[in-house]
């Protein structure tokens, strides 16, 4: 196992590019940390390219490690390189992955438009993972799915379900075309109550910017609107939870 010390060695400052988009989308890698991610990261045959670990941390009994070039780092070069306050000295080198094949074969899509905040992101994607939808398209405006925030908010789910980050317009014409109807969160006075709303073998929910909604070019697609309603004294719920309590209420 090769060891780096300087965080000025040129693979350190390759690992340190991948904290941004930019680097990310060049390299079509990304940077995961911890021994959950990187556990996750391993089952999935062939995505990852190199492991990080830092002195004394000692591999599982178990992980799939064979082949895959392995470095150990200093405590400086391990701070460098994590995006946490106190890291688990351990990293992976993963490839990035296009869904879109594999998206063609689903039922249930949950689509993002402009949900900014990258912790919403993850949570909405591991919330779809548990809720059974087989993918999750991130509009325009999305935080990027690989921004490592988004990737520890998922816990993992993102290598359970397709994620793909495109043209919500795009993709709604083609769920249209597959004869998938088109829900929406919207609070105005064409929407349903959530329990007025029979649950569906196949839908797509979309769900809106944290302050401004589904925009309204969007809008105009959504074949039907509802909205949940607040018997307390709260103006709104975070969209996370929203679409949780929407992504359960509407599938059958």
């Amino acid at each position: 196992m090769e060891m780096i010390k300087s965080t000025k060695n040129e693979r350190v400052k390759n690992w340190r590019k991948l904290q941004t988009k930019k680097g990310r989308q060049q390299a079509f890698s990304y940077l995961v940390e911890g021994f959950h991610l990187v556990e996750e990261a391993l089952r999935q045959d062939g995505l990852v390219t190199e492991l990080i670990v830092a002195p004394n941390v000692k591999i599982p009994e178990g992980w799939n490690t064979a082949n895959i070039p392995m470095f150990e780092v200093n405590k400086e070069v391990a701070t460098s390189i994590s995006e946490t306050k106190t890291d688990q000295g351990i990293f992976a080198v993963v490839q990035m992955e296009d869904p879109e094949i594999m998206m063609l074969f689903g039922k249930k899509f949950l689509l993002l438009d402009g949900v900014q905040d990258p912790g919403n992101v993850g949570t909405l994607i591991r919330t779809a993972d548990a809720a059974g939808y087989d993918a999750v398209i991130l509009g325009h405006g999305s935080a990027d799915l690989y921004n490592p925030k988004v990737i520890r908010s998922t816990q993992g789910s993102h290598f359970h379900i397709p994620v793909l980050q495109a043209n919500l317009l795009h993709w709604i014409e083609r769920l249209e075309e597959e004869g998938v109807p088109i829900y929406g969160a919207v609070l105005d006075k064409e929407a349903t109550k959530l329990q007025d709303v029979e649950p569906r073998e196949s839908l797509a929910l979309m769900v809106g910017n944290e302050g401004n909604g589904i925009r309204e070019e969007l809008q105009t697609r959504i074949a039907h609107k509802v909205y949940i309603p607040i018997y307390g004294s709260s103006e709104s719920l975070n969209v996370a939870v929203a679409a949780g309590i929407l992504m359960y209420g509407l599938r059958k």
